[in-house]
């Protein structure tokens, strides 16, 4: 059966439940309406990464643009899988392969920060490293890989199989055409309302960095530099990093 995305009203619903049912549980999907809005999604059950995906290519009534499932069917899936991917805000999103200059620019800046922390508590990480953000007054995390990122609370936040569970201080994205617009808005979100100090947005195409810093879970410090500036960081006063050392290819 090809996968289908079934409109009915409350009434038809109570009317048809075993039809509806059984509709569902063949990888289909039906949406209810009450009093002519759309109320209520009745999908299958996620299990395995291989439905969810097929799902999710299909379906093109979501609210958010993809498949919303709960953290804990997310690791499932995630635990079962060996593609990259995020969740956020209750979606589970890929992540595609890094281009070039997005290594470069990793590479140069996880140089430069840990050269930096020699001698510090703080380690820095770089992307693939999950990460568990829990936003102010959520019981469910995001959960995502930063392409960089400075850890200073590991000495109680590694559990025994090695998995960070702590928050970054400061965290940095470097964005491409497919991220750009998750990591100017959803990450800018989670990452202020999780507790992280200070997020570095570097953009490849405009050679520039945008910081945040922040305070209290809202935004304290903002600026952006460009061409030959010098990047000071609102968290680690002493930390000071030329665009051009960045950059450079």
């Amino acid at each position: 059966m090809d996968y289908e995305t079934k409109v009915i009203t409350a009434t038809e619903l109570k009317l048809n439940l075993g039809k509806y049912l059984d509709l569902v549980s063949n990888d289909n999907e039906v949406i209810i309406t009450k009093n002519g809005k759309k109320a209520i999604r009745l999908t299958p059950y996620i299990n395995d990464i291989e439905r969810y995906f097929t799902v999710k290519e299909k379906a093109l009534d979501y609210q958010y643009g993809g498949k919303k499932v709960s953290y804990e069917e997310f690791m499932e899936i995630y635990e079962n899988s060996e593609l990259r991917m995020e969740y956020i805000n209750g979606e589970i999103v890929l992540l595609s392969s890094p281009s070039t200059f997005h290594q470069v620019i990793s590479g140069n800046l996880h140089v430069i920060l840990r050269n930096y922390l020699k001698g510090k508590t703080c380690k820095v990480f770089y992307a693939p490293f999950d990460v568990h953000f829990f936003k102010k007054d959520l019981k469910t995390p995001d959960v995502m890989q930063p392409d960089l990122l400075i850890a200073c609370d590991l000495e109680n936040t590694v559990t025994e199989k090695g998995r960070y569970m702590g928050t970054p201080t400061l965290v940095v994205e470097i964005l491409s055409r497919s991220t750009r617009s998750k990591d100017m808005v959803d990450k800018l979100n989670t990452y202020m309302l999780s507790g992280v100090k200070e997020f570095w947005v570097i953009d490849p195409k405009n050679k520039s960095v945008l910081l945040y810093g922040f305070k209290d879970c809202g935004i304290d410090f903002h600026s952006v530099s460009k061409n030959n500036d010098i990047v000071t960081s609102y968290w680690f006063k002493d930390l000071e990093v030329c665009l051009g050392d960045i950059f450079e290819g």
